[in-house]
């Protein structure tokens, strides 16, 4: 059966084994795009893991004050873990400060600098204790995760309108193609039947060719006009 203290140094030591992951999450960033998509849903997953790993530090700081109560340990024993454990949380923090970072370097690519909501963050942390301030800044996590989901949302929105619009224009380009070679083809039809008026113009030049003219082109055109009007 393990002791109080090996039980406790099997906690820290999957603690930083989650510290090894979130660290390798942030340098992993440097390989995916400055904005999108994917780049929010990485930094959401690494702020999540983070949230995690403070929780587990608070856990083992808990059990590392009560650790005397529970089995004989020295002094120089409970300094060595508490540096261990003091260690391991400037780590996360020094984390988690660089991935608030990039987080802020994203959105104001995105949205442009947000003074307000900086000043707003500022006023609202004032006066926490440490505690408070590790629930405030889960919430602001929380709030961050709410704000990249919206906007992932609008993005896929807005890239479903623009394919919809584009399968749209492509439907009236090939309309207008199709309308474009009607027409070309009836005005073909119409050059060679007027040849052929000519031509029965100078064989006849008789007082009748006027008429049979005439009947001929009204023939043509209403022929033309009920082509087009049959396209569309």
């Amino acid at each position: 059966m393990a002791t109080p203290s090996g039980s406790w140094m099997q906690e820290f030591n999957e603690a930083s084994k989650l510290g090894d992951e979130i660290n390798g999450m942030i340098n992993g960033k440097n390989s995916l795009p400055p904005s999108g998509p994917e780049t929010q849903r990485h930094l959401s997953a690494t702020r999540r893991k983070i949230a995690i790993l403070r929780t587990k530090l608070d856990i083992l700081q808990s059990l590392l004050t009560a650790l005397p109560s529970k089995q004989p340990i020295t002094g120089k024993e409970m300094n060595r873990l508490q540096d261990m454990l003091k260690n391991l949380s400037t780590k996360v923090n020094q984390m988690a400060t660089t991935l608030n970072i990039s987080s802020a370097a994203n959105r104001e690519n995105l949205l442009g600098p947000d003074k307000k909501t900086d000043d707003d963050v500022v006023n609202r942390a004032s006066g926490l204790d440490n505690h408070g301030l590790v629930g405030f800044q889960r919430q602001i996590m929380k709030e961050q995760d709410e704000g990249l989901e919206k906007l992932e949302e609008t993005v896929t929105s807005t890239k479903h309108i623009a394919l919809a619009v584009n399968e749209e224009l492509t439907l009236h380009t090939k309309l207008l193609d199709d309308l474009d070679e009607h027409v070309d083809v009836t005005n073909s039809r119409l050059q060679t039947v007027q040849r052929k008026l000519a031509l029965l113009n100078k064989r006849t030049k008789g007082g009748c060719s006027c008429l049979i003219l005439l009947v001929i082109a009204i023939v043509i055109l209403i022929v033309v006009i009920r082509g087009l009007f049959k396209y569309l």
